[in-house]
């Protein structure tokens, strides 16, 4: 069940919020039990097969979390055994289901030896139920997580706003506030900053997502048979860019608006991630609770920076290459995260140097907050890449395209200028039909106003919440921040009504089944 469906929004949500505070204000426990049931319809409407799997991954956890618990103390051995254990099966499972046919096509490469494999169905969320999984038998045996009842365990990794595509949630993050007696009454200042989180989610993935993901597709799919001139490559990486962060945050502004209605707290994912003036701010900004993860359950148990620089970089670079392959079984996405990889090589390095300089000569080098950010966008964007390419072959032809190695623009492309200079938009109408030109302006139209977003306004917490920590000082911008008034529901409504106008074709998000 998608967010952006008509289903889950006029049936699903508010059904889901009626019965949890009709039978959480009678009773704590039904109201956990009545989510729990929710979340699991939720996932189970897309593969009720693949439910079973999802439950049995679940009671697997929790119970090896129980046998880990018991032994911690006494015997620490078979705790760190069972330990590695668990993370060997929930990897194994994810292994399978996301690599298999990666790896055997690998090996036949290198050997010849071919493997018979079926095409594999990747289940929903389960790279991210994978990872909130792990963290949380690691927990046990470090000490850190108390023993959870089955039901309640249950509902912290199925709870439906962030089961699909994160955030990745922390037992203790979210377990203990279904402790709380306030959450299982309605709150109407909690359900109003839910309706404008999901409203604003919902018009990001409708308005600008779906429509500036469109101009990148083809020009990537076709990266190799039609090599991209230099206007092509650049339009396609912006708009790829602008897409894939559209998209993945709107979700994640939905998790938070979802889970905002029942008084539940997730964390933020994202925070400006293109105003970032360096690749460390960066990771800081973008997909937060990944990097976090990667940070506390990969680079710090390798070592962190506890040995020296040189174990601190080949740390990064390997935390960076998995990250990478998390994202996708292809080589493409582990010279993503090797890109990356160097680049906060190069960033702790340049670091590390100005700190000497500034030691020697009381003032630190700087290139100045703009030109830092123009420099990171232009490494991110390169990085991007390998990440949107289908191939090694068609990112070298986008590479190609955006250094002016395959001219300006293709000739079909010079044929629509030429159209378009001489005969305007009536040119354009005859030659394309109106749809069609439409459609693209409205494209171009979704860039330009996303572009804007991203680089010049408030995201969508400083604007709702209002952090301390954001990143525009705090009196810029004051006008848009939310408060609960009667102006506020008549926006949120006609940005859902909007969006309604929008849902005819409805696509999924891109970390969708992932």
């Amino acid at each position: 069940m998608l967010f952006n469906s008509h289903v889950f929004i006029l049936a699903f949500l508010p059904v889901t919020l009626l019965g949890f505070f009709l039978l959480g204000g009678r009773s704590h426990a039904a109201g956990r039990s009545w989510l729990l049931a929710a979340s699991l319809v939720f996932y189970g409407w897309w593969s009720w097969g693949y439910l079973v799997l999802l439950l049995l991954t679940m009671v697997f956890n929790w119970g090896l979390g129980r046998l880990i618990a018991a032994r911690r103390a006494d015997h620490a051995r078979a705790a760190y055994a069972l330990t590695a254990f668990g993370i060997a099966a929930n990897l194994g499972v994810l292994g399978y289901f996301k690599y298999a046919t990666f790896v055997a096509g690998n090996i036949a490469a290198l050997t010849g030896i071919a493997f018979a494999i079926d095409a594999v169905v990747l289940p929903l969320a389960i790279s991210f139920h994978t990872f909130q999984q792990i963290a949380y038998i690691v927990d046990v045996r470090r000490g850190t997580a108390k023993q959870y009842r089955l039901l309640d365990y249950l509902l912290f990794v199925s709870f439906f706003p962030q089961l699909i595509a994160g955030p990745i949630v922390h037992h203790y993050e979210l377990l203990p506030q279904f402790e709380k007696r306030e959450i299982y009454r309605f709150q109407d200042s909690a359900f109003a900053v839910g309706i404008a989180f999901f409203a604003m989610g919902l018009v990001k993935k409708l308005a600008i997502a779906d429509p500036v993901g469109a101009l990148a597709t083809p020009v990537f799919q076709t990266a190799v048979v039609q090599p991209p001139g230099l206007g092509e490559a650049w339009l396609a990486i912006t708009a790829f860019s602008l897409g894939l962060y559209f998209d993945f945050s709107a979700y994640s502004d939905m998790a938070v608006g979802l889970a905002r209605m029942f008084g539940i707290r997730l964390p933020y994912n994202f925070n400006s991630p293109y105003k970032a003036t360096s690749i460390i701010d960066f990771w800081h900004r973008w997909h937060m609770t990944l990097s976090r993860f990667l940070r506390d359950y990969l680079y710090i148990p390798l070592g962190g920076n506890r040995h020296g620089p040189a174990r601190r970089y080949l740390n990064l670079m390997i935390t960076m290459l998995l990250g990478g392959l998390w994202h996708g079984a292809a080589w493409t996405f582990a010279i993503w995260g090797g890109l990356h990889g160097l680049y906060l090589l190069v960033n702790h390095a340049w670091n590390a140097f100005s700190a000497r300089i500034e030691a020697r000569a009381g003032r630190r080098p700087s290139l100045g907050r703009r030109p830092a950010q123009a420099l990171t966008l232009l490494a991110v964007a390169i990085a991007w890449v390998f990440f949107a390419a289908p191939s090694f072959a068609a990112a070298m032809s986008m590479l190609s395209g955006m250094a002016g190695g395959n001219g300006l623009m293709r000739p079909e492309s010079s044929a629509l200028l030429r159209i378009a200079l001489d005969g305007g938009l009536a040119g354009l109408r005859a030659e394309f039909g109106f749809a069609a030109v439409v459609h693209q302006a409205v494209a171009l139209g979704a860039l330009a106003l996303g572009l804007l977003t991203v680089l010049a306004l408030p995201n969508s917490q400083e604007i709702i919440d209002g952090r301390a920590d954001r990143v525009e000082g705090p009196q810029r911008w004051r006008r848009l921040r939310f408060q609960p008034t009667a102006m506020a529901a008549v926006a949120a409504a006609a940005a859902l009504l909007f969006a309604f106008t929008l849902m005819a074709d409805v696509k999924e998000f891109v970390y969708f089944q992932f």
